[in-house]
């Protein structure tokens, strides 16, 4: 950029930073969807051809973790002669755009609040999908952050008041009232929500510092299989919750509440009893007190999808905070 332009657009945003906020805002609806769905706006043929399979592939790939497929994002199709009024009132919108102009952009709150829209403009499908293949992981990243603050919003509606967490492990969740204390002991807590057919648990301990060495892969399964074995046990007598062998758990290092954070999504089960499920394990290095905080959510919900179950458990354990909320 030239040095004249660079200061004539730095002085008009100084204006603007300067300038007295308006007394009228644009008023804005409120935005609509179930989570994790995500309207596609694209004419019908692309929807059916190769730039549809590509979008279904980025965006609707498998949930990690589960035991049978169910996509990341329910996506809705919409043709663009119907995009108007209240149809773009959806909280996450995907809107391919036939124009010469090529470009790629993301906004906030345009039709309506909150609401993440994305759009992909070329004057073909080709370059739309290129924009598409270039910024999956950003847009796959944008979506999963905006359905995490929208299902916390909801959570805050009925929020649970227990202040069992914050005076044992001196962590703060936040988490729904439907949840309630299932087995608590002296360094282990285990929370659960009754649903349709089964149950939601997220469970909290610590390990020290010293706890995680060798192989961390290996070793994360084998702390959490001694934990189940001493605090989980199943229906019948002497069974426990393991780690089920048959399905190979994701391992990420990643970062909670600035903490490095070991995550792992799998399968558990209980032998010898017919109990299995998803769960998802968060590892996190509390360097102030010089331990591992482990929490970890799991769902036992046979014979219905479990992508929500787990979306929830992940979305409470990660808000996690240390110390003063």
């Amino acid at each position: 950029m030239k040095p004249i332009l660079y200061l004539l657009l730095t002085s008009l945003l100084m204006l603007n930073c300067d300038a007295p906020a308006s007394k009228t805002q644009r008023y804005l609806p409120d935005s609509n969807g179930r989570i994790n769905t995500v309207t596609v706006v694209m004419p019908e043929h692309d929807w059916q051809g190769a730039l549809g399979a590509t979008l279904r592939e980025k965006i609707a790939k498998p949930y990690e973790g589960l035991p049978l497929d169910e996509p990341q994002f329910t996506l809705n199709y919409m043709n663009p002669k119907v995009f108007t009024d209240f149809a773009r009132h959806s909280r996450n919108i995907l809107w391919f755009i036939n124009d010469t102009l090529p470009r790629f952009e993301l906004s906030e709150n345009q039709f309506a609040r909150p609401q993440l829209v994305v759009r992909f403009t070329g004057e073909d499908a080709q370059i739309q999908e290129n924009y598409l293949l270039e910024n999956a992981s950003l847009i796959n990243q944008m979506l999963v952050q905006n359905e995490q603050k929208e299902k916390r919003r909801r959570i805050n509606k009925s929020l649970a008041s227990n202040p069992i967490i914050k005076e044992k492990f001196d962590l703060t969740l936040t988490y729904p009232s439907a949840y309630s204390t299932f087995k608590e002991s002296d360094n282990f807590l285990w929370m659960q929500k009754p649903i349709q057919k089964g149950h939601l648990n997220f469970v909290i301990y610590t390990l020290p510092r010293t706890a995680l060495y060798g192989k961390v892969n290996q070793r994360i399964l084998a702390l959490r299989d001694s934990i189940g074995k001493a605090h989980i046990p199943g229906r019948l007598p002497d069974t426990y919750m393991s780690t089920e062998e048959a399905y190979r758990p994701y391992f990420y290092k990643t970062t909670i509440a600035g903490k490095t954070t070991y995550l792992t999504k799998g399968m558990w089960d209980v032998s010898g009893d017919y109990m299995a499920g998803p769960f998802v394990n968060y590892m996190i290095l509390d360097e102030k007190k010089n331990r591992w905080v482990v929490l970890e959510g799991f769902a036992f919900a046979p014979s219905i999808s479990k992508r929500e179950y787990m979306f929830e458990l992940s979305t409470i354990l990660s808000g996690v905070t240390f110390g003063e909320p």
